[in-house]
């Protein structure tokens, strides 16, 4: 509502509500507390002076009944002296004279139902109106153990009658008349002695209290006729029509507490807010009270009001020209200011402004000067920056360019992957190979890229390119969106963002199904040529050397018939041509083991295991059976060859004494596992020997995955699982 107005305007409205707002609290504050100040201590007067009032008739009346119970004992003291003189001076007897005195006693009416009585030292009971307590102790009462004390004085005590409901108070004097040992009591209800009180005794003084201006006290009847009031005394008011006597009832039957109610006196106009304390005299029925006007004793908060309101219309005055006077301080260097951002706005950067105060307008102006001068300097040098960046974006555009023509020009499928393992682009040889486009991957885990049996070396991969190691074509199998498996070299590095952390991996995928075709045919024709060169060794030249040794050995014979000294020659040529034909048949073997063997590949196990224990002097075991038939002899002669290197490389490096050649398999699945009980290695060493490597080459030429258990200490296992093999 107030951000379009003008500052002096703003200043001026936000003082005035400041100012209204303290000086409204303070003065509400100031009021109540005033207020409540004034009514404790009003009210505090009328209670203490009402107390005081009560107190006043309570001592003149106890003084108007104590004075008359005493005259009434006093003279019956003196009747029973004058009637013991009688009996003294013999005109009439002791008991005469008691009985003559007790009669008078009996015959006194004080109030409406007081009497006289008598008792003895010892609390029995001489004279009393009612008969059946004549000769009775009653020193069990309070009062009258009090009576046997001291025998003589006023005493004030609360009694019963017998067909009374409950207790009420009353008031005793008594004198001791020692010849016949009598405490003369004479005693009356408290409440009778009403018309015994003398009002002129306290009248004067109850008058002289005065509350305010107008407020006074008053003495009035439970019947509402006012026995002592400056103006209405011996006025009944609830009888009288011109009076509200609803307060006056009420105060009649609360008997003690404070009313605020309107009164009208008979020589005022109007009525008025009248505050009243009030307290009963129960002996007595009357309503000791003390009042004033509201009015009168809230007069000073009405000066209080007059004297806020001028001190507000002053301030008022005093803000105005303070505001105008702020105002202009503060308007006059910002419209300054302004023209000078004006300037500012058209690329005018030489503007400063000129303040002597150093107060916060001149720090500002101070702080405007500084700013032009940076924002200056950041201009020349934001242009400079700009010729700059310019030049870099025309630089970056032509490096994106190139980067994306590389990209879409390169053979090979890449996929850029962030950190979590999401795809954020990848390059067209990507579809073109396994067919999924880039908006269906992008943003997404492409787990399903992966062939299960893959998976363990892939989370190998993931691991080191995570760790910052560089992958160089790792072969792998990877599936295109038609779940058909192609076979990869798989190369990667992470790569860094700005701040120098780690955002994300470059992988490539080479596709080298044609060239694992090509491999195979290649290592398909070595065996086959291998296994050709063993089979003419087998067939062709170990037959034509046996003939040789036939020969030699008819040779060697003849020569022995003949006693020729040539015969001894001839029986080493025939040992040597024995020692030829042993190896040609081990070369031929190791050729082609399985295709020389009748019984395929278990007997070429079988024959492996017998020949290294024979050669290596530990004990190797072959476990298997001989159902397996291979449609591929190559496939059987890879794996032929995996055993025996495996049972080379436990012989050489394991230490072990134990090899076992295991050979299984089950619906349409063959595992080949050699075990050993050497040493074993650590998971984390590095595997020695090309040998190994052949294995797996083997392996991946075979169609076959393998496994390797080892531990150190605990031997090792190689298990070769191969998924197309047929029982025979």
């Amino acid at each position: 509502m107030t951000k379009n107005l003008p500052i002096r305007y703003k200043l001026l409205l936000y003082y005035t509500i400041l100012f209204t707002v303290s000086l409204s609290l303070g003065s509400i504050f100031t009021y109540i507390l005033v207020r409540n100040t004034i009514t404790t201590n009003i009210e505090s007067e009328l209670e203490q002076t009402t107390q005081a009032i009560l107190n006043m008739v309570k001592t003149a009346a106890d003084v108007s009944i104590k004075n008359h119970l005493r005259a009434i004992a006093e003279k019956n003291e003196e009747i029973a002296q004058y009637y013991y003189d009688q009996y003294q001076d013999g005109k009439i007897s002791e008991d005469n004279a008691k009985q003559l005195t007790a009669n008078l006693f009996l015959n006194q009416t004080i109030g409406k139902s007081g009497y006289t009585y008598c008792l003895d030292s010892s609390g029995v009971v001489v004279i009393h109106p009612e008969e059946e307590l004549l000769n009775t102790s009653v020193a069990q009462h309070e009062f009258v153990q009090r009576q046997i004390q001291v025998h003589e004085g006023y005493l004030e005590y609360q009694w019963k009658n017998p067909k009374e409901n409950q207790l009420r108070p009353k008031a005793m004097y008594m004198t001791y008349f020692e010849p016949w040992d009598w405490i003369i009591s004479v005693t009356s209800y408290r409440k009778e002695f009403k018309d015994v009180v003398n009002v002129n005794d306290f009248k004067d003084s109850i008058l002289k209290f005065r509350f305010g201006k107008t407020g006074y006290s008053f003495v009035i009847d439970s019947a509402g006729t006012t026995i002592i009031h400056p103006k209405l005394e011996g006025v009944n008011v609830l009888n009288d029509d011109q009076f509200s006597n609803q307060t006056l009832e009420a105060m009649m039957k609360e008997e003690k507490g404070k009313y605020i109610y309107p009164w009208k006196n008979p020589d005022e106009p109007r009525e008025r807010q009248k505050l009243v304390i009030f307290n009963h005299i129960p002996e007595y029925d009357w309503m000791v009270a003390s009042s004033s006007y509201l009015d009168e004793f809230y007069r000073p908060l009405m000066t209080i009001r007059s004297f806020i309101l001028l001190i507000a219309a002053i301030t008022i005055v005093l803000i105005i020209a303070l505001t105008f006077k702020i105002s202009a301080s503060i308007t006059k260097p910002l419209k300054k200011l302004t023209n000078h951002f004006d300037q500012i706005g058209r690329k005018n950067f030489s503007m400063r402004m000129e303040w002597d105060s150093k107060d916060e307008i001149g720090q500002l102006a101070s702080y405007f000067n500084d700013f032009m001068e940076q924002l200056e300097q950041y201009s020349n040098d934001l242009n400079e920056e700009i010729k700059q960046r310019r030049k870099t974006e025309i630089a970056l555009r032509m490096s994106q360019e190139r980067y994306q023509s590389v990209m879409e020009a390169t053979p090979d499928p890449i996929v850029l992957y962030n950190m979590k393992g999401e795809v954020i682009f990848f390059n067209p040889a990507f579809t073109r190979v396994f067919g999924w486009r880039l908006e269906e991957c992008i943003g997404r885990k492409m787990d399903y890229f992966v062939p299960d049996e893959n998976w363990p070396e892939t989370r190998s991969m993931i691991k080191r390119i995570r760790s910052g190691e560089t992958l160089s074509f790792v072969e792998s199998c990877r599936l295109n969106n038609r779940g058909e498996i192609v076979p990869v070299t798989i190369s990667g590095a992470t790569y860094k963002g700005p701040q120098g952390n780690l955002v994300g991996s470059v992988i490539i995928l080479r596709d080298i199904t044609k060239t694992k075709r090509l491999r195979k045919q290649i290592m398909d024709i070595s065996e086959n040529e291998r296994q050709k060169f063993g089979q003419c060794l087998h067939d062709d030249l170990s037959p034509h050397m046996i003939g040789v040794q036939g020969l030699c050995t008819v040779l060697e014979t003849n020569l022995t018939e003949e006693s020729s000294n040539h015969a001894q020659l001839a029986a080493k040529i025939t040992v040597l041509v024995s020692n030829a034909i042993k190896k040609i048949r081990a070369l031929s073997r190791g050729l082609c083991p399985v295709h020389l063997v009748s019984h395929g590949l278990f007997s070429a196990l079988e024959d492996l295991a017998a020949r290294t224990e024979d050669t290596a002097g530990i004990r190797v075991l072959f476990k298997g059976n001989g159902t397996f038939h291979f449609s591929d002899n190559i496939v059987a002669t890879h794996l032929y060859f995996i055993a025996q290197e495996a049972v080379t490389n436990a012989i050489k490096h394991s230490n072990a004494d134990e090899i076992i050649i295991e050979l299984s398999g089950d619906q349409g699945k063959m595992q080949l596992s050699i075990s050993d009980n050497g040493n074993g290695f650590e998971k984390n060493e590095s595997l020695p020997g090309i040998g190994l490597q052949i294995m797996e080459y083997r392996v991946r030429i075979s169609g076959a995955t393998m496994r390797i258990i080892t531990k150190k200490e605990h031997g090792t296992i190689i298990r070769v699982l191969l998924n197309t093999v047929q029982n025979g």
